[in-house]
């Protein structure tokens, strides 16, 4: 493990209380995984699981002794002995060891209520457990962290005892004691007067914190506990976890290191903030979220005409940090609130240099604003948003014409499939195809017909293929007579880019979406 100076100590907890998020189960594979991108990303501690509660731990465990880590402390995490026995008869607190990690994270109880309605026992019998479990782990050569679970209810509840109970836990030989925010209901204006009193208790030991996200607060929280003094802090990779979730390390991290200046991070690896989000969101079948903070798609990208216009200018106008530092980008929006800066500079992002005149920009947003009136949506289809320039320039040649097409549909009832079949008439390289094609439904039908008429002229395209697909009603209040946008997202396998249709009939919007969803590739093959 590297040993350079640092200011606050990271505590990754992904693979065991994110995992306890709903919708989320990572395989082993999975898990080992993860654990190799944080170490790599250098935070300190990567707590495996529990390996008394499942199976999957225990493996977990065993498979990384043979997994080098560079920079980071595998943790195994567990709770203090149960009742009426000693710690070195408990068989979890003897798992604990048996993972043959260097460290063991202990949970104990420090809200009365639940010394005596979860646990049963004596306060007195309570802090006997905190004392045995640390002592007898610390006796064994583990370094302990020691989370004091709903501290911060148990200190407006009774302060004199969960004061006791992280004390003992210090004398025991603690060597970080982390103060809970389990319910997660705790407000950051509560947070300094009660760090002042644990500080006065704990003296020099290193304090950690681990909040939970019910009221909104888990980042706020996070960042003020520093601030007040806490040099170790735990969580997980977006913010996963059970309920609302944990404190998202993916806001924290920046925070600490941008705003309060408190480095966590080895030097760089700020810049592989947003990389690691999505990373860990890919493995667990999560849709990356767009608006989340600092790495979210949305985060820097810019669609009022004034906002442009002051950004292009200097860029600290209207966003807080510099894209770069945590591996995200700007991104200029088209859309019907664009002005003429919108235009210039999407032009300048795609590397589109046309040539064009402030007349041209100036027709060019007025097309936009009408196509958007109409229902259109460039702000997530770049790709037919650059056909559209392409096509208003005049000097844009189309690589196919299309005469006309049907569709026809068979349907065989209710739940059965409904194939469909595709006629295609299209003029390629001054030749006319007319190409029949089936498919599992009508765009699809489409799809290959299209495609079918289009191979021997241009025979690359078979690299390319739908990824996704997508129908917005845009006017629902016309019921069946309502007109739909289809967005389709296109890939080679290198890339993806994504073109839009829209109009009263579905398979009308898709074709052109699909047309220009081609068109694009063609465009950009043949440079």
């Amino acid at each position: 493990m590297s040993q350079w100076k640092k200011d606050v100590y990271i505590y990754d907890t992904t693979l065991r209380d994110g995992e306890q998020g709903e919708f989320i189960s990572y395989s082993l594979e999975d898990k080992i995984h993860i654990a190799q991108r944080l170490d790599d990303f250098g935070v300190d501690y990567i707590e495996g699981g529990w390996p008394g509660s499942n199976p999957k731990a225990i493996n977990f465990f065993r498979k990384m002794k043979s997994v080098p880590l560079k920079h980071a402390k595998l943790a195994a995490f567990g709770s203090t002995r149960r009742k009426n026995m000693k710690a070195a008869e408990d068989s979890q607190i003897l798992l604990l060891l048996e993972s043959e990690v260097p460290v063991v994270t202990i949970f104990g109880k420090t809200w009365d209520l639940h010394v005596h309605e979860a646990l049963r026992v004596s306060l007195e019998e309570n802090l006997e457990m905190i004392r045995d479990s640390v002592s007898f782990l610390k006796s064994h050569g583990r370094e302990v962290i020691y989370d004091a679970e709903h501290f911060f209810d148990g200190f407006k509840s009774n302060p004199e005892y969960a004061l006791k109970t992280i004390k003992v836990a210090a004398e025991a030989g603690a060597d970080t004691v982390v103060l809970c925010d389990t319910n997660g209901g705790t407000m950051p204006t509560e947070i300094p007067a009660i760090m002042r009193d644990v500080k006065a208790v704990l003296g020099s030991l290193p304090i950690g914190v681990h909040v939970h996200n019910d009221a909104g607060m888990a980042v706020a929280n996070s960042v003020i506990a520093v601030h007040e003094g806490a040099v170790h802090v735990q969580g997980t990779i977006n913010g996963y976890g059970e309920r609302c979730g944990n404190a998202d390390l993916i806001q924290v991290i920046p925070n600490l290191e941008l705003k309060l200046k408190k480095r966590c991070l080895p030097e760089g690896k700020l810049r592989e903030l947003t990389a690691i989000s999505h990373f860990v969101a890919e493995i667990a079948n999560i849709p990356p979220d767009p608006r989340q903070p600092y790495v979210g798609q949305t985060v820097f990208a810019h669609k009022g005409g004034v906002h442009v216009s002051a950004v292009r200018r200097n860029p600290a106008t209207y966003e807080h940090i510099p894209p770069e530092l945590v591996g995200n980008v700007r991104r200029i929006l088209v859309s019907e609130l664009s002005g003429q800066s919108n235009i210039q500079s999407k032009l300048e992002e795609l590397g589109i240099d046309l040539a064009t005149t402030p007349e041209d920009v100036k027709q060019i947003v007025q097309q936009i604003k009408e196509l958007e009136a109409d229902g259109y949506q460039f702000e997530a289809a770049e790709a037919s948003f650059e056909l559209l320039v392409q096509k208003a320039k005049g000097t844009y040649e189309p690589f196919f014409e299309l005469k006309d097409f049907k569709v026809i549909t068979y349907g065989k009832g209710p739940y059965a499939p409904c194939p469909a079949e595709a006629i295609v008439r299209v003029v390629v390289k001054g030749k006319e195809h007319h190409v029949v094609a089936d498919g599992d439904g009508p765009v699809n039908a489409l799809d290959r017909a299209l495609r079918k008429a289009l191979g021997n002229a241009y025979p690359h395209l078979k690299k390319v293929h739908l990824t996704d697909f997508k129908v917005r009603v845009i006017n629902a209040r016309a019921g069946t007579a309502a007109k739909v946008r289809v967005l389709i997202e296109s890939s080679d396998g290198e890339r993806s880019w994504t073109t839009v249709g829209v109009s009263e009939n579905m398979i009308e919007a898709s074709w052109q979406a699909l047309v220009d969803s081609i068109e694009y590739y063609l465009l950009h093959v043949s440079e």
